[in-house]
């Protein structure tokens, strides 16, 4: 059969360093970082003591007081992106047929500030189980779809993918493939998360997998750097409408880019580390390739997963290289984690916007807070260091990777 083109015609994000799409890129054009110190919990006795939060938000300016309490922030934060990317994408709800609209939303974690306080009340009460009525369905990390679905009527393919940190880019691969079978006419895609809490930070601090520049967290955030020493936790969301393409062409909707291939692999090898030869990650980007159909020379920009750890930062250049040949040397390569932080199970929602504005604008964002050269990294790789580059970008893809071995991998092009 021959499958249906998808494009991108809505989008929405709630991110550290900007509540809107818009607040988002020019922040990340700017070189803005979202890291500061946490405010939501005492950190005195917490090894980090910072983190990337979304800021000045209230989910009542956008969701009725009482919906809004049901909901754990992961949720609230899906609810308000996904809004923006439905307006954006300028989507009639009263003509689209819904049984023909999906949501398929990536969470690596869900509620996890919901479990930790129910536990942490019911531990210091008197033994009954006196729990919040609404515990299980702010909790569980399928309910953000289910939201977005019922707010709006949407009847089609309703569902979390769950991947660690590669879980919306799983919930994108899955979207263009249900629009390519011609199961669906539109896809409300995308993930959010909402980690940044007591359990959170105190877990990942204990897997030592968290950066500890408390006098300087603006920087902490460091890809690429010989001096990182860990990525920095982030939250929020990213929607992304995605549209079968005569669908969206016979509406007259505005077209961001086409999203052309997704490529899925598994390490294979640890829990939390990558293969130091990037085997799992070199598999994905062929894969996703071969999926689009394209040439390794096509590809003009790559925003890696790039979290700052000292080994996965090393591991995935040496996969673009093996990949990519001599032609690396010729793709604009960047980490916006550099500037939001790692939103975990959103992380590839929002890079994959940002892969998509970089399209639209002519703009690869940068990689910034780098300092040291890394003699383990290739020193002919442009990494987009510091400053945005300007850049005819044709091609963009986006890799995220998750605990577990999870690799996922999206291309996107410049509608011909």
């Amino acid at each position: 059969m021959e499958l249906r083109r998808v494009v991108v015609t809505g989008l929405g994000a709630l991110t550290p360093i900007g509540n809107t799409k818009d607040e988002y890129w020019d922040a990340l054009i700017s070189g803005k970082s979202g890291a500061a110190p946490i405010t939501y919990f005492d950190t005195e006795k917490f090894k980090t003591k910072f983190a990337c939060e979304v800021k000045n938000f209230n989910a009542i300016d956008f969701l009725d007081r009482k919906e809004a309490r049901k909901m754990d922030r992961f949720t609230q934060y899906a609810m308000v992106a996904s809004d923006e990317a439905i307006i954006d994408a300028k989507l009639d709800l009263e003509t689209v047929n819904k049984l023909r609209v999906g949501v398929i939303w990536g969470a690596g974690i869900g509620g996890l500030e919901t479990f930790q306080n129910e536990v942490l009340n019911y531990a210091e009460g008197d033994g009954t189980p006196r729990f919040n009525p609404f515990f299980i369905p702010k909790m569980i990390a399928d309910i953000a779809p289910g939201n977005i679905s019922i707010k709006h009527g949407f009847m089609g393919p309703n569902y979390t993918t769950v991947s660690a940190c590669a879980s919306s880019a799983n919930a994108m691969i899955d979207a263009l493939n249900y629009i390519r079978l011609g199961h669906c006419d539109v896809i409300v895609t995308g993930g959010s998360e909402a980690a940044v809490t007591i359990a959170g930070m105190g877990g990942f601090n204990a897997m030592h997998a968290l950066s500890t520049r408390n006098d300087s967290p603006e920087t902490a955030s460091r890809p690429f750097d010989a001096t990182r020493d860990g990525f920095v936790l982030g939250e929020g969301a990213g929607a992304i409408i995605l549209e079968d393409y005569e669908h969206a062409k016979a509406r007259g909707a505005k077209i961001y880019a086409e999203v052309i291939g997704g490529g899925l692999s598994s390490d294979a090898h640890h829990m939390t580390a990558p293969h130091p030869e990037g085997i799992g990650v070199i598999a994905v980007m062929k894969n996703c390739l071969e999926n689009a159909g394209i040439q390794p020379e096509e590809v003009d920009h790559i925003n890696t997963h790039g979290t700052s750890t000292p080994l996965g930062d090393v591991a995935e250049l040496k996969a673009i290289s093996e990949v990519f040949g001599d032609h690396a040397k010729h793709i604009n390569i960047n980490s916006t984690k550099s500037m939001t932080g790692h939103l975990l199970g959103a992380a590839g929602a929002i890079e994959s916007i940002a892969s998509i504005l970089a399209i639209e604008h002519g703009v690869v964002p940068p990689t910034i807070n780098h300092e040291v050269v890394d003699e383990n990294i290739d020193s002919k790789l442009n990494l987009t260091l510091n400053n945005a580059q300007k850049r005819d970008v044709k091609v963009a893809m986006s890799n995220t990777f998750g605990f577990g071995g999870h690799n996922a991998c999206v291309l996107f092009k410049k509608l011909d």
